[in-house]
């Protein structure tokens, strides 16, 4: 493709993605995918063409072939998984990353995508109210930021055995701390940081979904006694299920009195420290070895884009640290490489997305924005607070409200199937999407509010239609 013939692609491209988000605005596309398993296989050729097609021909497929089997995360009925509003403005910088194609192996290779990226984390860092000690690196998403923080922990506890025999070299076992509501990515990046199943301590919540305080401290000292070595714990502010905001203030005090590694995940919770009112919520974050925010969720940027902060830089880049002849510059003494900074060489230029979204929108704007969802919850939690048979099954702390129906009579694995039964129904139907989870050992329905385009009449139409879905499943 020539830049002329570009040219002409990417505004017929451009017009395509427009009209997709005015459609979406409209509300009349079904929300869930109507296609069942191996349907897009099916109708794509087995082998790939061997001669070019035209780039209108692959447009019409797009919306024939892929459009049918997409879900649509920017409708405004979208209430399932967690915000990702991807504004426009993110895309057309997303866009310009690809187009100047550079990668960031090292300063030299791109001088303005580390320091837009330097300048960007600093930014944001302030937005959320974070101290300057802090500096940040930007990733693809918190699962890869909860690695690198384990990895850090166990280098630190160990003196660097990696650069020794490893854990096949150290004696004792190390052992990672965890509520039991975290986010699966943060179980997954322990084991593959090495730590081992049995050195993993999932640990109970109180009744608003919070890591017990008091079950850490006693695991600390039971596990001290058994010959293990306390290494991290992971406390988290926005659990995936119910948004809860574990107490870090007081697990900052055990892990620094213990020296424990301390890691916060706020993916998800971290988007509202914009809002002043907030940060009570994460109240000794400042206490932290590492914090991770990922802007993709609920602050306007594509995916992907997850904001590291952490306290020593230095040592995140002693752990990570390659220093190839090929890669070497006069300037590296006078700049960071942010291959450095993460397990990935290159990098992509995911800066741009939060530097065209910060300058089209300003802050402000973003607050308006939460502040909208979260009236918005308050509103739908109120109506099934007062709604009879419906519940709120767990404290609102944010825009995601979690709640259940349940008809007298209807108990345990009944109800559990009744709740599962109607959200599907919802889904199936296309009209909206909530997700299911298992919460205190049983199931609830999600209602995650914060597509851009979501009004307050667009939550009201869903509290309609999760009635209709409920008292037809019961009746059924």
């Amino acid at each position: 493709m020539t830049p002329d013939e570009f040219r002409r692609a990417g505004h017929a491209l451009v017009e395509w993605i427009a009209a997709y988000r005015e459609r979406l605005a409209e509300g009349d596309l079904p929300v869930q995918a109507q296609v069942g398993p191996g349907e897009l296989i099916a109708r794509l050729p087995a082998a790939a063409p061997q001669a070019a097609e035209p780039f209108e021909q692959i447009l019409r497929d797009l919306e024939a072939l892929v459009m049918p089997g997409v879900t649509h995360w920017q409708h405004p009925r979208f209430f399932g998984y967690f915000p990702t509003a991807g504004s426009l403005t993110s895309v057309l910088g997303d866009m310009v990353g690809t187009g100047l194609a550079v990668i960031g192996l090292n300063w030299q290779a791109s001088p303005a995508l580390t320091e837009l990226e330097q300048v960007m984390t600093d930014w944001m860092r302030d937005l959320l109210g974070l101290p300057a000690a802090f500096s940040g690196v930007i990733g693809d998403t918190a699962s890869a930021a909860t690695f690198l923080a384990l990895v850090c922990a166990r280098e630190r506890t160990t003196g660097y055995a990696a650069a020794r025999g490893g854990l096949q070299g150290w004696g004792q076992p190390l052992v990672v701390y965890y509520s039991g509501q975290a986010h699966s990515s943060v179980e997954k990046a322990a084991l593959l940081a090495g730590f081992g199943r049995a050195q993993l301590r999932a640990l109970p919540t109180d009744v608003a979904g919070r890591l017990d305080v008091a079950a850490f401290e006693e695991g600390v000292v039971r596990d001290r006694a058994a010959g293990a070595l306390p290494c991290a714990v992971v406390a988290t502010s926005g659990t995936t299920a119910t948004t809860a905001f574990d107490p870090i203030a007081p697990i900052a005090a055990i892990a620094q009195r213990e020296g424990l590694w301390l890691h916060v995940d706020a993916a998800m919770g971290g988007a509202a420290m914009l809002l002043p009112e907030c940060r009570h919520l994460w109240a000794g974050v400042e206490q932290a070895d590492s914090v991770v925010v990922n802007p993709h969720k609920w602050l306007e940027v594509a995916f992907d884009c997850s904001l590291y902060f952490l306290r020593d830089p230095q040592h995140l880049t002693r752990v990570m640290s390659t220093n190839p002849s090929y890669l070497q510059t006069p300037m590296d003494a006078q700049v960071r490489n942010y291959r450095d900074w993460g397990v990935a060489l290159g990098r992509r230029f995911r800066a741009l997305k939060i530097w065209f979204t910060l300058r089209d929108q300003g802050a402000e704007a973003l607050r308006t924005r939460l502040r909208r969802d979260l009236d918005h919850a308050r509103w739908l939690a109120a109506a099934v607070a007062a709604a009879a048979d419906w519940q709120v099954v767990a404290p609102l702390t944010l825009q995601t409200v979690c709640v259940r129906h349940a008809p007298a009579g209807l108990l345990g694995e009944a109800l559990d199937a009744h709740t599962r039964r109607w959200a599907q129904a919802i889904n199936d139907a296309g009209r909206a999407y909530v997700t299911a989870a298992r919460y205190d050992d049983r199931w609830l329905v999600r209602v995650s509010i914060g597509a851009a385009a979501t009004e307050r009449r667009h939550v009201e139409e869903l509290w309609q239609i999760m009635q209709d879905a409920a008292h037809a499943a019961a009746a059924a």
